[in-house]
């Protein structure tokens, strides 16, 4: 009976190898990120435990950023698969806010390397590309479009769309994983003396934003 790849066109075989290639060599430079920080990253040490020379290493990547830009983007689409899971059941307006919020800082402290990479700027001289950054604003667009069905359901005013109340949110949310990560790195989400006090952090931010003589408390979990 024929394999799977030997039916697959040779093209496509190429390129899977070649992708494999790429994930494996990121998977590198996360390992690299979490023991000798995240600036610590080298072309030479990627090829190095790839097994393979130098050189040969920017068939893949063209530069060292190039690879800070595809970890940039891996941790931004993970990021958002974690927060789209943990939404996709729940009801529009604040509980959806409070259940991406509690997402996002656990996914932060659970992947400290790719989270310090998308929320402080460890390397010296990197940007991401447009192209990448575009996700990040897309993540922007979805938590306004929550916030905006929490207006209509009468749950925020509507302050709360306004650009300084979306600063503030992730101020709050970058405030947690900041703290935690500074200082507990290795605690975890449930044990973390910052992460402890998300809930009280979404309290004081919706508190703000709560309807007059309303309460989000019947939003909460």
């Amino acid at each position: 009976m024929a394999s799977p790849h030997s039916t697959s066109p040779p093209n496509a075989r190429r390129l899977a190898r070649r992708q494999a290639t790429i994930d494996e060599a990121l998977d590198i430079a996360v390992s690299i990120m979490e023991s000798a920080g995240v600036a610590g990253v080298s072309m030479s040490e990627i090829a190095r435990r790839l097994g393979m020379r130098q050189p040969s290493l920017y068939k893949y990547f063209s530069s060292l950023h190039a690879v800070y830009d595809a970890l940039f983007a891996r941790g931004i689409a993970r990021s958002e698969a974690a927060v789209r899971a943990a939404v996709e059941p729940l009801p529009p307006g604040v509980p959806r806010i409070r259940a991406s919020a509690r997402a996002l800082v656990r996914w932060a402290v659970e992947n400290p390397a790719l989270a310090q990479l998308l929320f402080w700027r460890p390397v010296p001289g990197f940007t991401p590309t447009p192209e990448t950054f575009a996700a990040s604003a897309r993540q922007m667009e979805a938590a306004r479009a929550e916030f905006a069905a929490a207006v209509r359901l009468g749950h925020l005013t509507a302050e709360a769309v306004s650009p300084e109340a979306l600063r503030l949110y992730t101020v709050v949310l970058s405030g947690l994983i900041s703290q935690q990560l500074a200082n507990e790195p290795a605690a975890g989400y449930e044990t973390g003396l910052f992460t402890g006090l998300t809930e009280t952090a979404l309290d004081l931010f919706f508190a703000r934003y709560t309807t007059i003589g309303g309460t989000d408390a019947d939003t909460r979990p």
